[in-house]
């Protein structure tokens, strides 16, 4: 029996080899704990300056997100009043276009009733120059003078408005004729005014 393994040279050298490899790892795990704590101690510091700084940071944003806020709250105001200012300008065009639009149709009917007005002046003055005012005397444009000097807004004195009414009414004497030349001029007078 000499020959054959003892049992406990087997166990003996197990565990020979269990200590080598328990020795082994504890040599590599106090290294990697070597190294944590220098990781530790340098990068402590790293993070304690870099909550640091964020610090800072976060007080000096909070006073940038106030001074936004506040800028913000202005542009908003500001945009809202240029928005109210815009739109009243914007009525106050819509008035003025309606009130000038209302000046310029008075206008053009205030115009074509003046040249309606000299049209009939200026034939009158025509028929009386030649001679035929009993012929003008039926035409429209003796009614359109009969409507003016009745209307008493053209610039005439009460006797040549007398004088021009009563030719133009045909109340004068077949010797009428040598105040022609008067109601030519009276008319004349109405035309340059």
């Amino acid at each position: 029996v000499a020959n054959a393994a003892n049992p406990i040279r087997k166990v003996v050298t197990m565990l020979q080899a269990m200590q080598s490899k328990v020795s082994q790892e504890g040599a590599k795990e106090a290294n990697l704990y070597k190294k944590f704590m220098c990781y530790c101690t340098s990068s402590g510091s790293d993070l304690a300056s870099s909550i640091e700084a964020a610090d800072a940071k976060v007080e000096l944003l909070g006073s940038d997100i106030k001074k936004s806020e506040e800028q913000k709250a202005q542009v908003d105001a500001a945009l809202k009043q240029a928005q109210e200012d815009r739109s009243a300008a914007k009525n106050t065009m819509t008035e003025a276009t309606a009130i000038r639009e209302k000046e310029a149709a008075a206008f053009a009917a205030e115009k074509a009733e003046y040249g309606a007005n000299i049209d009939a002046m200026t034939k009158a003055v025509a028929a009386l120059e030649k001679g035929m005012a009993g012929a003008f005397l039926q035409t429209g444009s003796a009614d359109a003078l009969r409507k003016l000097a009745k209307a008493g807004s053209s610039p005439l004195a009460d006797d040549d408005r007398e004088q021009l009414m009563a030719f133009l009414e045909g109340k004068q004497d077949s010797g009428y004729a040598p105040s022609s030349g008067q109601i030519t001029g009276i008319l004349k007078q109405m035309g340059d005014e």
